[in-house]
């Protein structure tokens, strides 16, 4: 089971992920813990890992859009225990056609004791308190 690792040369592996509509709310996010972000190991859904690249810089490596297999990639790579947390900050008020991926995401989450945030106040808490132990550390 993973968990977020705050360890010297160790790096935090953060699945990024948002629905169109929450996608500039990812983008302010990770501008907020841009520092952090920058000596994580990112990964990210389609649209969302490019709009991180071209717009604050970040290295990430991008998956395929969520509705093509993106969330499942992600998923994938969490149940091997190459994920230490997941931000996927949904929009509950359109539905998606790529749901049961979504569904199976958090689930997966859930089974393998990986912290999830899906929106912006968990997601805030889930960035400081990792930003905080990664500090910890480098002192």
């Amino acid at each position: 089971m993973s968990a977020p690792i705050a360890a010297p040369g160790v790096k935090t592996r953060i699945a990024l992920i948002a629905h169109d509509k929450k996608k500039d709310d990812m983008i302010g996010l990770a501008r907020d813990y841009l520092d952090f972000l920058r000596a994580c190991a990112l990964s990210a859904t389609g649209t969302t890992g490019r709009r991180l690249i071209d717009e604050l810089g970040l290295t990430v490596d991008c998956k395929l859009s969520g509705p093509f297999g993106g969330d499942l990639q992600i998923g994938s790579l969490l149940v091997e225990g190459r994920i230490d947390c997941v931000i996927f900050l949904r929009d509950p008020m359109t539905p998606q056609p790529h749901e049961p991926d979504i569904n199976a995401l958090v689930r997966a989450c859930d089974v393998h004791n990986v912290a999830c945030a899906t929106n912006l106040a968990s997601a805030h808490l889930a960035l400081s308190q990792m930003r905080a132990a990664h500090r910890l550390v480098e002192l």
